[in-house]
């Protein structure tokens, strides 16, 4: 199962390009909503018989930021990275770091047992082992050709 970010923006870009390309007004610079607007962490599934492993990138955030909630068919992850503020005299500060709260739910490919969920977060990557049930470890499908042969 491959995880794919999906931008709403995008479609708001294609059709400020189609509306520009009608009107023909070049002069104006469209305004753009940068894929980065929404700020989700970056997740990677692997998924084996016995578990699905969950990797997500959350740098600069601490423990104590985060809250993960397992339920049997999908992992909840919200937090909050605080603005760090700095106050000079003298001088331009520019940052584009992101600062504000973020919440994200992972759909899982099969039912896990919640209860048996091990976590390491370590250098900003959150590493969550969700084990399998049982059933879904012994799901075994049979497939019947007879009545696909022509």
């Amino acid at each position: 199962m491959a995880l794919v970010r999906y931008n709403p923006w995008q479609e708001l870009n294609a059709l400020e390009r189609h509306i520009n390309g009608l009107l023909g007004d070049s002069r104006v610079a469209p305004a753009r909503f940068d894929r980065d607007f929404l700020k989700v962490p970056a997740a990677e599934l692997h998924e084996n018989d016995d578990a699905i492993h969950l990797r997500l990138e959350l740098p600069g955030l601490s423990a104590k930021d985060l809250d993960i909630q397992v339920t049997q068919d999908a992992v909840h992850i919200s937090g909050e990275r605080k603005s760090q503020t700095q106050t000079e005299e003298k001088g331009a500060t520019r940052s584009e770091f992101y600062y504000g709260k973020f919440q994200r739910v992972i759909p899982l490919s099969a039912r896990i047992q919640n209860t048996n969920v091990t976590v390491d977060y370590k250098d900003g990557i959150l590493n969550l082992t969700l084990p399998k049930t049982e059933q879904e470890k012994n799901k075994v499908v049979k497939v019947n050709l007879e009545q696909h042969a022509a």
